[in-house]
């Protein structure tokens, strides 16, 4: 398929990778020029502006934005929406709040323009282990997408098959759903980047425990000087607790056991909140949630060994690079 990418940044160009390595046509836009020119050398289609980049698609189009939520990507798909045509697609692939994409496929279904809103998952590490997708939209431009989905996502791969999972059916094996309406995507999404909020929290918590456990404040026969980087290598193999987060931390702490290169400063993106703000809609207790939101806040104020590693997770699955907060 052919199939529109705006923004390459990190997920944004892997995944143009990955499509063009499957086979399909990118046509790419991006701010940097030098980012667009770079992606024509791998074999994309370059535009200069959203614009060219309609231009060059085929109807029905299908354009794919991957860049930052609110403003950046609410102004994208005004002005996308100024060049569509009806029939054609836009994909939200980043992390929009849900109540966004609700009111976004009012005012495009209006123009008879379809909107697709894709939470994904994947980070830094999708152009080879390939990207979880969380979709929502209308049923039949979801479907017409369907091999772009395919591609990006992983795949069955040697994952074991659940128990009776093959009874069931669909594309969950594979590593993406079609949740539902516009914004189930994101919503779906949204809790995904909570619970990782709290798996993070839960292993920082517990190495903090292992890092401070020769502490003098402790009775001597009571003091354990622990090697965090072992401990975290050997729950990888066959532990009850061991995930691709654990990988991660053991990544980080090979390279660096005492964290030195982090300061403890620890960003949330928003889903975190947002999916506080959901539970309290709903009235569902989330304390775990909530709690590990709050400690990123508190972060930004003081500095624990188990925020630096949480710091350490974000840049290993994300790229994300924590600066100091400004005084």
């Amino acid at each position: 398929m052919q199939l529109g990418m705006v923004g390459l940044g990190r997920m944004g160009a892997n995944m143009t990778r990955r499509l063009m390595r499957g086979g399909h046509q990118a046509v790419v836009s991006d701010l940097s020029a030098d980012a667009v020119k770079g992606l024509a050398g791998e074999g994309a289609v370059a535009s200069a502006s959203l614009q060219d980049l309609v231009s060059k698609l085929k109807p029905p189009r299908a354009v794919w934005i991957m860049v930052p939520a609110g403003g950046p990507t609410e102004q994208t798909v005004q002005t996308l929406t100024q060049h569509l045509q009806p029939g054609d697609t836009i994909i939200d692939g980043g992390n929009s709040y849900f109540k966004d994409d609700v009111r976004r496929s009012k005012v495009l279904k209006e123009k008879g323009i379809h909107y697709v809103d894709v939470g994904t998952s994947g980070g830094v590490w999708g152009l080879e282990r390939g990207y979880c997708m969380m979709i929502g939209g209308p049923k039949e431009a979801v479907q017409r997408l369907d091999p772009i989905f395919k591609t990006l996502a992983p795949g069955i791969g040697d994952i074991p098959r659940t128990p009776g999972r093959e009874k069931l059916g669909g594309t969950a094996e594979d590593g993406y759903i079609h949740c539902g309406p516009s914004g189930s995507g994101h919503f779906v999404k949204m809790v995904h980047n909570g619970i990782e909020y709290g798996i993070m929290q839960a292993y920082a918590e517990g190495f903090d425990i292992f890092r401070n456990a020769a502490s003098s404040q402790l009775p001597p026969d009571h003091r354990y000087n622990l090697n965090v980087a072992d401990i975290a290598e050997v729950w990888r193999r066959g532990s009850v607790v061991s995930s691709w987060l654990l990988d991660l931390t053991a990544i980080a702490l090979a390279e660096d056991p005492v964290l030195s290169k982090y300061t403890g400063t620890v960003q949330d993106s928003g889903e975190g909140r947002w999916t506080i703000q959901a539970a309290v809609e709903a009235a569902v207790p989330a304390e775990v949630l909530s709690a590990a939101l709050y400690t990123r806040f508190r972060s930004r104020q003081e500095h624990t060994f188990a925020e630096k590693l949480l710091s350490a997770m974000r840049q290993q699955f994300g790229g994300h690079i924590e600066l100091k907060p400004p005084k």
